[in-house]
């Protein structure tokens, strides 16, 4: 079962597609939140929330004080599952985007704040750097990149723009930091 750590709705369960993801666990949620709110503060924050899944990074912000989640899911039915949450959490305040990450961050749009990058482990590091390269022109100037993978995966390849700022383990999975360079 997944549920909101904390904040307005804490406690609230979510919804979880039947197959294809892995949602992030309570303990790691708790701890990457405990540390993103010691750096910034969430209220009124735009973050975007790809490889979605069941959308409990993107939530969980929401129900912290976040202005708007825009979440990225390609299986269509992990996104009717998180158009469901949405929904029963109460939040309007989201934008669910049925494609997949390298093809949102193509497009042009809003600039985040906070972006958690959570992909399923079978996307390869190559893939994964394109992604990244390709939200540079989406990140607002002083963002916060958060990537989960698996602790055997190592650290992502950030772009030029970013600066690596830690790596944290928790059993199989690991999740690394990096901000938006602010030395030009």
């Amino acid at each position: 079962m997944t549920r909101i750590v904390a904040g307005t709705a804490g406690g609230r369960r979510l919804k979880v597609p039947p197959k294809g993801t892995r949602p992030t666990s309570e303990r790691v949620r708790e701890a990457l939140f405990s540390s993103l709110e010691a750096m910034m503060d969430l209220e009124g924050a735009k973050v975007l929330d790809l490889y979605a899944g069941s959308g409990a990074l993107g939530f969980e912000a929401l129900s912290r004080g976040a202005g708007h989640a825009t979440f990225v899911e390609s299986d269509k039915r992990a996104a009717e599952v998180l158009k469901g949450n949405a929904r029963e959490l109460g939040f309007g305040n989201t934008t669910i985007a049925n494609r997949t990450a390298e093809v949102f961050v193509t497009g042009e749009g809003d600039k985040f704040d906070v972006v958690f990058a959570d992909p399923p482990y079978a996307v390869s590091d190559d893939e994964l750097a394109k992604v990244l390269n390709g939200l540079v022109p989406r990140l607002a100037g002083d963002a916060v990149l958060i990537v989960e993978r698996a602790s055997r995966s190592g650290e992502p390849a950030w772009p030029d723009e970013v600066e690596p700022l830690r790596a944290k383990r928790y059993g199989d999975t690991a999740v690394y930091w990096a901000q938006v360079r602010t030395d030009g």
